[in-house]
């Protein structure tokens, strides 16, 4: 039986390269904040790069929690992360302070925003249907798994990468063994969804042309930052290259790099182009949360934009607010 949650919660999400981290930090400050990454990468130990976890000197400033808490051969669902976020939340409530949950998984804040809802099944494997979906994605391609169960479930596809062929399958799995979608199995609520927070949920979106050279430039620097060698380093660990980690975007691509298979410009290209495509999911998952208050990130209505951020946070937080 699960523990009942309430009081304070303030959620910041939207795409990768928009600027979370940094608002996250100044929030934080001003309201006496720990922050909850609600990335479903950066639990990993040794994925630093590819994830854009948060620095070290930026986690001794403020305290941070789901963030290097696996290794990387170690597998994760949204229903652990639901646990672990939510026994995060009562644990700085208690002390006193208030939760940041921070994070572009639209899925796994849906989960700890509305929790009492979701409920996550334990259902035991059909072999011989992930056996014929295996089959079929070594036959046709990711594009074609994700598509196939788009045609099932828009709703858990426009979350899912095609890299994830892990969670498509089990989608499929779970579609055939059910009947009903996983996003349906997921959510056992009826009509809108209530939180039992007391939420504020601030979103950051920008122009879409100026989002994607900040995605663009953000992948030359990861790859400046040494991301080859991190990758590599997983690589010649022997991990498996269908462990969930291995999945993450930008880990998968620089495989056949290290295989001789593709150029670095190469490399480089298509991690660019999935991070924008990835990005433009994310955006179209939460558009889809009207809960959610917008800002533009852009750098010209930043100063602008957090004065207003702190305002309205001061009036839903007023006994956290350090001035």
């Amino acid at each position: 039986m699960m523990r009942e949650y309430s009081g304070d919660l303030l959620l910041i999400v939207g795409p990768t390269a928009v600027g979370k981290t940094a608002l996250s930090l100044e929030l934080a400050k001003e309201f006496r904040g720990e922050i909850i990454s609600g990335d479903s990468m950066q639990i990993y130990r040794g994925m630093d790069i590819g994830t854009a976890k948060v620095s070290v000197e930026e986690q001794k400033l403020i305290p941070h929690h789901l963030i290097d808490i696996k290794d990387p051969h170690e597998s994760f669902s949204v229903a652990e992360f639901q646990s672990l976020a939510l026994r995060a939340i009562g644990e700085i409530q208690e002390r006193g302070r208030l939760p940041i949950l921070v994070g572009g998984t639209g899925l796994y804040i849906k989960a700890v925003l509305y929790y009492p809802h979701y409920v996550f099944t334990d259902q035991k494997v059909n072999v011989e249907i992930r056996d014929r979906w295996q089959k079929f994605l070594a036959e046709h391609g990711e594009q074609a798994l994700w598509e196939e169960v788009n045609k099932i479930d828009p709703i858990t596809a426009s979350r899912l990468h095609p890299n994830d062929t892990r969670r498509l399958i089990r989608a499929l799995e779970l579609y055939e063994e059910t009947g009903q979608p996983m996003s349906q199995i997921q959510s056992s609520a009826e009509g809108p969804l209530k939180s039992p927070f007391r939420f504020l949920m601030i979103g950051l979106t920008m122009p879409r042309e100026l989002l994607y050279e900040r995605i663009n430039q953000r992948v030359l620097k990861m790859f400046e930052d040494g991301l080859i060698e991190e990758v590599k380093r997983l690589y010649e660990s022997g991990l498996d290259l269908k462990s969930t980690a291995m999945q993450s975007l930008g880990y998968k691509e620089v495989i056949p790099y290290l295989e001789g298979n593709a150029s670095l410009d190469e490399t480089i290209e298509l991690i660019q182009r999935k991070t924008r495509q990835f990005a433009k999911r994310q955006l179209t998952w939460f558009r889809h949360m009207p809960e959610i208050i917008w800002f533009d990130g852009s750098p010209e209505h930043y100063e602008k934009n957090i004065q207003q951020i702190k305002r309205i946070a001061a009036g839903k937080f007023q006994s956290l607010e350090n001035k």
